[in-house]
């Protein structure tokens, strides 16, 4: 088989650097990382097949289900050596990988953004811990590996916000989504992103602009998030809504703009909470101090439209809203307010294909509600 040139270490300009690493001395979710230099040469083949499967590869790896290791890191500044240049095909998807393997599952983080103080209290506060304890060591191993990752991208954040200006639309989205993760870094961030929304025209390029300047407190670009609240396109409209209620922003216009999308979401998407614009919604009212009663009705509408596994994070976004504290035992269902009769309700009612789910059981059982289907019925009167 003859050697092409992403095969070739020797014209891999973008990976300059790669074999100088000791990556057998690395580990990842399988053991020796010796497998990452492959299957990162691999995202330059012109085999979308073949660069499909070392993606998921990497995924499972380097970013196991969240994840991430000693391995993971390292990794970083190749992959968005990659995305940076304009040889490598899919170039959003290494600067995707990389953004994950910053923050893990953004879930975690929205609607509030990343606490990055917190999060470096905490490793420090785990580095000074008994290394005695085996629990303990567990713990800052795994909390050093994630903030590494996370450092590593923060350090090459520079070359995220050149791909701004890139001609790939799904390159500069995935960078506009990337630079809301970094709070650190929001004074440049945030004129870069000023930037862009002079000129932007693709909505979900937009859309990522918009929710990131949120997240990293753009107070400054509040009139521009305005007129995109009052804008004819429905995805900025409703990022622009999801922004301004991140900086504090409550009147009529936002909160009826995330009430619609919790009940029925644009058609388009965004990177944000995998693409599920109501679920974003609905935790957005979630975190609200005191949420109108008409955005609490707009999220149960919204979770009664939902079905197999988009139903069990919504009904844990419903349940907090109507209950705000799990408690036990769980009066009966006479007792309760007509907010969280409804919420139940609304529960019992969804598809078999909902409660078929283990995940929907252990989110019923931390609210201590009935995990068998029919007796959640029983408990909300229904047949």
């Amino acid at each position: 088989m003859p050697e092409h040139a992403w095969q070739n270490p020797a014209m891999d300009e973008p990976l300059a650097g790669l074999d100088d690493i000791d990556w057998s001395g690395l580990r990842h979710a399988y053991g020796s990382a010796d497998d990452v230099p492959g299957l990162l040469r691999t995202l330059r083949t012109p085999d979308q097949e073949e660069r499909q499967e070392a993606l998921h590869t990497l995924y499972a790896s380097i970013y196991h289900q969240g994840s991430r290791y000693p391995a993971s890191g390292p990794a970083v500044p190749f992959l968005l050596a990659l995305a940076a240049d304009p040889a490598t095909p899919d170039r959003d998807d290494p600067l995707c990988l990389a953004a994950g393997m910053a923050i893990g599952s953004d879930e975690a983080h929205l609607p509030c953004g990343v606490d990055i103080a917190g999060w470096r209290r905490e490793v420090a506060r785990l580095r000074a811990s008994d290394p005695a304890e085996e629990e303990h060591r567990l713990d800052a191993w795994v909390a050093e590996a994630e903030l590494a990752a996370y450092d590593a991208v923060r350090a090459r954040l520079p070359l995220v916000r050149d791909l701004l200006a890139d001609e790939d639309v799904p390159v500069r989205a995935a960078a506009a989504y990337t630079l809301g993760w970094f709070p650190e870094e929001a004074a440049a961030s945030l004129s870069a992103l000023r930037a862009l929304l002079r000129t932007e025209q693709d909505p979900a390029v937009a859309a990522n602009a918009l929710i990131s300047t949120g997240l990293l407190d753009g107070r400054d670009l509040i009139p521009r998030l305005r007129e995109h609240l009052d804008g004819a396109e429905p995805l900025t409209r409703w990022a622009a809504a999801i922004a301004l209620l991140r900086l504090d922003v409550t009147d009529p216009p936002v909160i009826a703009e995330l009430a619609a999308a919790s009940a029925d979401p644009p058609g388009a998407t965004v990177a944000f909470m995998n693409g599920d614009l109501r679920l974003y919604s609905a935790a957005a009212i979630a975190g609200m101090a005191d949420p109108p009663d008409e955005a609490v009705g707009a999220v149960l509408d919204g979770l009664a439209r939902t079905s197999d596994d988009a139903s069990f994070p919504m009904a844990a976004v419903a349940l907090r809203l109507a209950f705000r504290a799990p408690s036990a035992p769980l009066p009966p269902y006479a007792d309760l307010t007509a907010v969280q009769r409804r919420t139940v309700q609304v529960i019992a009612e969804l598809p078999e294909s909902s409660w078929r789910w283990g995940n929907l059981m252990e989110i019923l059982q931390e609210w201590d509600l009935p995990t068998d289907r029919d007796e959640c019925r029983a408990y909300a009167g229904l047949a």
